[in-house]
């Protein structure tokens, strides 16, 4: 299987340049070896508007008039639909039943069709409608556009911190996580790229260990509030990973909501569940990480702000 490689993601930083905000590295102030990569701060409020905003940008002029359409719990969702309306294209979203909603919401108030799904239908109905209407599927992570703009997150972190030495990135369908990995190991061999994931869906964590992929079912993958982590890898993301990912981590919901709870306080910064696991890994898994200096990925800030409150509220 071919792997996009650091051109692929240098054409994918070309193409999203003034689309898509280029976020800075902060320091965190609790901890002197520890930089944020604040992903939250993007217009759609998470990483995925760079693979949605390449995705559309390498569509040929016939295939992105019919439009787009795509299957997400939520921020994949919101970034097609931005990428879409800022080319002035129709976009459909599946989305899964008991996503956020205030994801969905959002989605719709950028101009998408939002149709509402199982969980295991949200892909064949995806799949229905693209041979209906004849629109172009852009998967949340199976896809090498996809992968390649990730990893623009990658390209940055080298350019603004050269001698990095380890990276923290959430791991839901891999596509960060491939895309991160491809770009910092080629400009920075030396550094360990590390994928965090939830306890409760550590599906990638199976996988890489039996070098196939593994699936969880819905009914394992929904007990945790990371639902942006709740999909499994692609043939296509475990390849990337096995190649090139130094290791995983898995951090509890306990640790999870800790770590929203320092980021707001301390940085901040609004961030999900999801977007907060890289950071866990760092509070409460240091002794299974390589030591120096560590970027965390923080990959989103669309919370609930219902579950926000409930993070924040002492108990």
């Amino acid at each position: 299987m071919k792997l996009i490689s650091i051109a692929d993601v240098r054409t994918a930083a070309a193409d999203i340049a003034g689309a898509v905000l280029r976020t800075p590295l902060l320091r965190a102030g609790w901890d002197a070896r520890l930089w944020l990569k604040p992903e939250s701060l993007q217009p759609v409020g998470s990483f995925k508007l760079r693979g949605a905003t390449h995705a559309v940008a390498r569509l040929d002029p016939a295939a992105r008039a019919r439009g787009v359409v795509t299957h997400s719990s939520g921020n994949h969702g919101q970034a097609l639909a931005y990428a879409a309306r800022e080319a002035g294209i129709p976009c459909t979203v599946v989305v899964p039943e008991g996503a956020p909603g205030v994801k969905v919401d959002r989605i719709r108030a950028l101009g998408a069709e939002v149709v509402l799904v199982p969980p295991v239908r949200r892909l064949a109905e995806a799949e229905r409608i693209v041979a209906e209407a004849g629109a172009a599927l852009v998967p949340p992570f199976d896809d090498r556009r996809i992968i390649a703009g990730q990893g623009t997150v990658g390209l940055e972190i080298v350019a603004d911190l050269p001698d990095v030495d380890v990276v923290l990135v959430p791991v839901g369908g891999g596509g960060l996580s491939s895309g991160v990995a491809t770009a910092v190991k080629a400009l920075h061999p030396s550094t360990a790229v590390i994928g965090v994931e939830p306890l409760l869906a550590a599906d990638a964590r199976e996988s890489l260990a039996a070098g196939e992929v593994v699936v969880w079912d819905v009914e394992r993958t929904y007990r945790t509030s990371a639902d942006g982590l709740r999909t499994q890898l692609s043939e296509l993301t475990l390849a990337h990973l096995s190649e090139r990912l130094d290791g995983i981590v898995t951090v509890t919901e306990e640790e999870i909501a800790a770590a929203m709870g320092r980021l707001v306080r301390d940085a901040r910064l609004v961030v999900e569940p999801s977007g907060a696991v890289a950071v866990a890994a760092r509070l409460f898994r240091a002794a299974e990480l390589p030591s120096g200096r560590t970027v965390a990925v923080v990959t989103g800030g669309n919370v609930d702000p219902a579950l926000l409150a409930r993070v924040l509220t002492p108990a």
